[in-house]
């Protein structure tokens, strides 16, 4: 990233619209507090849940609205990221995180001291939360349009995948820094509270020291990033829309060119979000824990499992040089070998050792989905195909939780043996769908 950094302020020549590695920065920051906000939720949700006496499943939906309207709503405001201002749609969409975190906070406090129920907590945390999935989703293509009109074409792609690793490098940070929230007046509640002020910090900057773009506007234009979660791609659908025409021709899911690919991404990207949603609830029934307190130990498998997806997308990916059906396939049973290392394992160790390696084999198969999509369309459909793989992955958090929860409910062990053996469906299927 520092790379990366250096080489827009390089390109200076350009004059006043060059974008100061500072700026940069400020818009990186939005991006990576939104993300890290996220997953720090996902740390200690299922303890709150659990202190607040609320049954697993109606914690697992709480998300769902708020992924339905992050699914729905940023497509629209990459469309109108030009018509608004960018900085504009910024500090909105940074705005509409605040005001989530702050209330779900205020209603997650409450229901933990018993001023409300816990069915009344929860309702307001999924209408609270919904603020962030309608107004949040509008940063990534806000920030995306705004670096891109302030960049060289030359450089826009490197810049683009700079800026979109902060969804990657933020599903680390928030599960790292969660635990060190949980203060003693503000309990498990503390996450959301520190976040929202953290946010504050950066929304301000963003107002005071990111320069106006509504005047003399260049061209440059944005794209929908899918709800993040676990080690959210850092490169990807979202910077192919970024970089691609504005015009283009909207795709169907079932175009013979794409289907196979788009069915891949999604039976895999069900399997790891109905994963992850049990993961939690797992660890605090398999290690016998209390809930208040568990939060450090799923804080460490959810780091693990990040960590290990982004060094498959950073690391191995680029270094052995696999083409999408190989990443398909090895990481389906990658996947799935690690989902059933994780179901038989016993302490912490054998948990977090299972998951990251879960974690690395669905670091193959998003980045597969999705460069094997945009292979099998011309240039002139990469901004549509785009679109179609953003859907693809967001949609996988708007359903998945809910299934992967009611399995779980039934046994402990059945989502990670169920997806498994759905991993392994897909390795063998692939092999004659999926072209070279």
């Amino acid at each position: 990233m520092r790379n990366v950094v250096a080489s827009i302020a390089r390109n200076r020549g350009v004059g006043a619209t060059a974008l100061a590695p500072g700026h940069f920065l400020l818009l990186y920051a939005a991006m990576l507090v939104a993300a890290a906000g996220n997953t720090a939720l996902q740390s200690v949700m299922p303890a709150i849940g659990r202190e607040i006496g609320i049954k697993d499943f109606y914690v697992a939906i709480a998300y769902t609205w708020s992924a339905v309207l992050w699914v729905l709503l940023a497509p629209y405001w990459a469309e109108k990221s030009d018509h608004h201002g960018r900085k504009t749609l910024t500090i909105m969409g940074v705005s509409g995180f605040i005001v989530s975190m702050m209330l779900c906070g205020i209603a997650l406090f409450s229901g933990l001291h018993g001023w409300i129920s816990g069915a009344l907590t929860f309702s307001l945390f999924a209408v609270f939360r919904a603020i962030y999935g309608g107004f949040g989703c509008a940063t990534p293509s806000a920030t995306q349009a705004y670096l891109a009109s302030r960049t060289r074409r030359s450089g826009r792609v490197a810049a683009l995948s700079a800026l979109s690793s902060s969804f990657g490098l933020g599903t680390i940070i928030g599960p790292a820094v969660a635990p060190l929230f949980v203060l003693p007046v503000l309990g498990l509640a503390g996450p959301l509270f520190a976040f929202a002020l953290i946010g504050l910090a950066v929304v301000t900057s963003v107002a005071l020291w990111l320069p106006n773009d509504r005047a003399g506007q260049r061209a440059g234009h944005g794209a929908a990033m899918s709800y993040p979660s676990l080690a959210s791609p850092p490169t990807g659908a979202s910077v192919t829309a970024a970089t691609a025409p504005r015009r283009h021709k909207r795709l169907s899911w079932t175009d013979p060119r794409i289907k196979p690919w788009i069915v891949a991404g999604v039976v895999a990207g069900h399997a790891q979000a109905a994963t992850l949603t049990c993961i939690g609830f797992f660890i605090i029934d398999r290690l016998h824990l209390r809930a208040s307190g568990s939060e450090g130990s799923i804080a460490i498998v959810l780091m693990a499992g990040a960590a290990a997806t982004l060094g498959a997308q950073w690391g191995l990916i680029p270094r052995l040089g696999l083409g999408p059906r190989p990443l398909i396939l090895w990481g389906a049973l990658i996947a799935a070998a690690g989902l059933v290392g994780t179901m038989l394992s016993q302490d912490l160790y054998g948990i977090t050792i299972g998951f990251a390696v879960a974690s690395l084999g669905f670091g193959f198969t998003r980045p597969g989905f999705t460069a094997g999509a945009s292979l099998a369309v011309p240039l002139a459909e990469q901004g549509g195909v785009a679109g179609v793989i953003t859907s693809a992955n967001g949609i996988s958090y708007v359903l998945a939780p809910a299934l992967g929860i009611g399995l779980y409910g039934w046994n402990h062990d059945l989502p990670f043996a169920a997806f498994a053996l759905l991993l392994l469906a897909l390795a063998s299927v692939g092999r004659s769908r999926l072209a070279d």
